[in-house]
């Protein structure tokens, strides 16, 4: 017998004899160790997840002995990029929590100023798929002036590519000899009035446009208006435009008496006249504080004019230019199989003639956001960055190191396939239940295929992250014309099928909550 077993032997020899006790004490203590077994296992593999999870961001950064958690990285392309053109993009970045990298980064978002798929090919057609790129394949299409111009549409003065149409021209001004002209390019410098004979009618890479010769004025200057435009979505078609504001921008010199060598009466370029230096315009403005474009609408009321009618022709503007454009932009997106990694923001310039029509001159992909030469216009061009990013997907609710989801759980809390069931009575009619060749039924979710339900989900978060943008497309509803349209019958044949089903959609949600009507 051992030392250690004689020693118990005495030790229970000494005590008084009573009953013996359940084995609760054992009991405890084999649920205890379990449990600190359990909490170690637990704890490893919590540090094994945060490994794998910071892997490849590099190590965590301290400020001011503090240790800060990673953040979401953007990548600026562009030439002089530290020059301060784009000091406010830069801004409201890193105060929705991201932190500039370069292109060897682990990079979420990249803000390209300069058209990035060609130059940067190679790595936009690998991208992640939580990477997110603020151009479009093909936007060109619509931002190069030449192809814009040349498109026949209700908003667009005509126009003539050169030399292509030079005897097509010809012809119209015989036909309109009172009218005046102007040459342009692609930049957009040198464009003067000139008369047809001073043209010229050779060169490539220009065209000829139609002068729009009877601009509404405000105290005596011409101006055009800079309605900011959002793309969400190719395929199908997503358009919004920032409704907060507009930019508003007037000539530097008086348009009366008229002198075609004088630019400075009839084109707006750099040296533009503010709003608040605009007599008519400077009450409204700087005294009750309004934005550009109320003040232009009180400005226009005060006239007797109806603002409304302008800005709905500006919409219907932007939106036949996206329609008229659509089949090339799906075109050369198709090299990149979804192109939900992409978004843009153009500013499309309008003029307004004395009988309140709407003329599109142009729309500018990387619109200056640059608040060098007008200090007062830096909040615009802070609050269209952020509206663009918040609707966009980038700027979020749910904070984290990358854009990358981490669960499915954190997507549905967002969005789940609830969130995105419309026409309840439809979908539970004979007809949705047999099969999904109805347009009315490939809403329901048993007809959804994978990309239909996730461009859904994406629409859904756009409108809840738009902020103060307004969808154009598809058009805002009332919710008794929601009411009155036949589930399918009011959409044109010629309309993609990818188009149609996003209209149903928003119907259907329009018809849910009215939050979703105009």
């Amino acid at each position: 017998m051992g030392y250690m077993d004689q020693f118990q032997r005495q030790k229970h020899s000494m005590l008084p004899n009573r009953p013996r006790n359940p084995p609760i004490l054992y009991i405890c203590i084999g649920v205890l160790v379990v449990g600190i077994v359990f909490t170690v296992i637990n704890v490893y593999e919590l540090q094994k997840l945060q490994k794998n999870h910071f892997e490849g961001h590099g190590p965590l950064t301290v400020v001011e002995g503090k240790e800060e958690s990673l953040k979401p990285v953007y990548w600026i392309y562009g030439k002089k990029i530290d020059g301060g053109y784009l000091k406010h993009v830069m801004a409201v970045f890193e105060r929705i929590g991201f932190v500039r990298g370069d292109e060897s980064s682990e990079w979420d978002v990249l803000w390209a100023h300069d058209y990035p798929f060609i130059k940067l090919a190679s790595k936009l057609s690998n991208l992640k798929p939580h990477q997110k790129v603020n151009h479009l394949p093909g936007s060109g299409w619509i931002t190069n002036k030449v192809e814009l111009a040349k498109t026949a549409l209700t908003h667009i003065p005509p126009a003539f590519k050169i030399p292509d149409d030079r005897e097509r021209l010809l012809k119209h001004v015989k036909i309109y000899p009172e009218k005046m002209w102007v040459q342009k390019n692609s930049n957009h410098r040198g464009i003067k009035i000139e008369k047809i004979t001073d043209l010229d009618l050779k060169t490539e890479g220009t065209f000829v446009q139609e002068y729009i010769s009877n601009p509404l004025l405000i105290d005596g200057r011409k101006f055009d208006i800079g309605v900011y435009t959002i793309v969400t979505s190719i395929n199908p078609l997503r358009l919004y435009y920032y409704n907060g504001d507009v930019l508003l921008r007037f000539c530097p010199q008086d348009y009366n008496p008229f002198n075609a060598s004088d630019v400075k009466r009839y084109v707006v370029g750099d040296d533009y006249t503010p709003v608040w230096q605009m007599p008519s315009l400077k009450y409204y403005y700087t005294d009750l504080g309004n934005t550009f474009k109320d003040s232009l609408n009180s400005y226009l009321r005060s006239l007797g004019s109806e603002p409304e009618k302008l800005w709905q022709q500006i919409e219907d503007s932007i939106v036949e230019v996206f329609t008229a454009k659509e089949k090339l932009l799906t075109q050369s997106a198709a090299k990149y199989g979804t192109t939900r990694h992409f978004f843009e923001m153009m500013r499309f310039d309008f003029v307004v003639d004395e009988n309140m029509n709407v003329f599109l001159m142009e729309a500018n992909m990387s619109p200056n956001l640059s608040s060098a030469h007008f200090s007062s216009n830096k909040l615009l061009y802070e609050q269209v960055v952020f509206n663009l990013l918040s609707i966009a997907g980038v700027a979020r609710r749910v904070h984290h190191d990358s854009l990358q989801l981490r669960s499915a759980d954190e997507f549905n809390m967002q969005v789940s396939d609830k969130d995105i069931q419309v026409f309840a009575d439809v979908c539970n009619s004979q007809d949705c239940r047999n099969g999904c060749e109805l347009l009315k039924c490939k809403v329901c979710r048993s007809c959804l295929t994978l990309d239909a339900r996730m461009h859904l989900k994406y629409a859904f978060l756009e409108q809840t992250n738009s902020v103060t943008c307004k969808r154009i497309y598809p058009p805002l509803l009332t919710h008794k014309d929601a009411t009155s349209l036949v589930a399918d019958s009011w959409l044109p044949d010629k309309m993609s099928s990818a188009n149609k089903m996003m209209h149903l959609w928003f119907q259907g949600k329009c018809l849910q909550d009215r939050q979703w009507c105009s």
